[in-house]
């Protein structure tokens, strides 16, 4: 009986990320990584943890256990996935209005309880469609404690709930949902293998030298939200290797990332272009044209994506720090996103 081959990284594939590599305002690190539904796995890691200025010479060259800041990864990687999680062992169910579990959310007769915000549901917020608006600059509102009290008593302005919205601010409500389930913040839940909120500044990609904190950030969070609460938000704080990503890439393509009754329901689609957890295959998505309708994926700000196509049993991470050292740049991350994707499945058909 022939071997079904693994997965390649193919020439092509290799080109382009060297290519990215070396042009202005493109990464200094990148990290690629495919998985086949029999479980066999490709890696590729190009490129310095930073560029600018230069590291100490005792400073190690990058390799797989570097830390990745995951920025947005965090929403379904943790958040979605411990709701689900949740849900399975019947903390809560999907269609419980937010206001069951935040009771002190805009509670006071005219400040925001009658928006709405109270009666949508967790599986609005998953969705991004419980019409929130998609981010506030919560980092300038004080301290960590500040910020998290003024949070649930800020009169938040909702429209319709159905259309999709991207929302942190969503996310960041799920992570107080969970937050008070478990009695502790968010910082303090058990890392997944190659999954951390505490990664070692050593040993992890540069990110951006932020304006708002002055310094070059390393191993410590992008997200000035999510920094400002305390370092993790239900939308950001999440760092990973590059084989802690691809397992969760691996239990997504293969099963065993939840129950199956629960992942079921968190890949099934639930409004335009969504599941609860992910964004599914469509016309400009990230994970290129070439993937079939049943794929779907997710990415960070950072430069992060992970991907997973079952019908074509594949899934891949890209890790970059394409901020690194300024998110100001001309680099269209996007782009090679979807040329990594098409150049990978392409690859397997052959």
């Amino acid at each position: 009986m022939s071997r079904v081959p693994g997965p390649v990284i193919p020439g092509v594939t290799r080109a382009l990320l060297e290519r990215a590599t070396q042009v202005p305002g493109g990464p200094s690190a990148v990290a690629l990584g495919v998985v086949s539904a029999a479980g066999e796995r490709a890696t590729l890691l190009l490129g310095t943890p930073q560029r600018t200025p230069a590291l100490p010479a005792e400073a190690p060259p990058l390799d797989a256990a570097f830390w990745w800041d995951l920025a947005s990864l965090t929403k379904p990687l943790l958040t979605a996935r411990e709701i689900l999680r949740a849900a399975e062992r019947g903390q809560l169910d999907l269609d419980d209005p937010l206001g069951a579990h935040l009771p002190d959310l805009a509670w006071m007769p005219g400040q925001g309880n009658e928006s709405g915000l109270r009666g949508r549901t967790l599986r609005h917020l998953l969705t991004h469609s419980a019409g929130l608006h998609a981010w506030a600059k919560l980092f300038t509102w004080g301290d960590e404690r500040t910020i998290r009290a003024r949070f649930l008593h800020e009169p938040w302005p909702v429209s319709e709930a159905g259309p999709v919205v991207y929302s942190d601010l969503g996310y960041v409500l799920l992570g107080r949902v969970l937050e008070r389930l478990h009695g502790h913040p968010l910082r303090d839940l058990p890392p997944e293998d190659g999954l951390t909120f505490t990664p070692d500044p050593a040993h992890s990609v540069a990110t951006e030298h932020c304006l708002w904190r002055e310094r070059l950030l390393r191993g410590e969070t992008h997200d000035e939200n999510a920094a400002a609460m305390g370092g993790v938000a239900g939308h950001a704080g999440l760092f990973g290797t590059l084989g802690g990503v691809l397992r969760q890439a691996e239990l997504l393509l293969r099963g065993g990332w939840l129950s199956p009754a629960a992942q079921a329901e968190a890949l099934r689609p639930q409004v335009e272009d969504r599941t609860l957890a992910f964004v599914t295959a469509s016309p400009g998505w990230s994970g290129g044209s070439l993937a079939s309708p049943a794929a779907f994926g997710h990415t960070g700000f950072t430069g992060t994506g992970l991907w997973v196509d079952p019908a074509r049993g594949l899934a891949w991470t890209l890790l970059t720090n394409r901020v690194h050292p300024t998110r100001h740049t001309g680099f269209d991350i996007q782009g090679l996103r979807r040329a990594v994707g098409n150049t990978l499945l392409a690859a397997q058909d052959g």
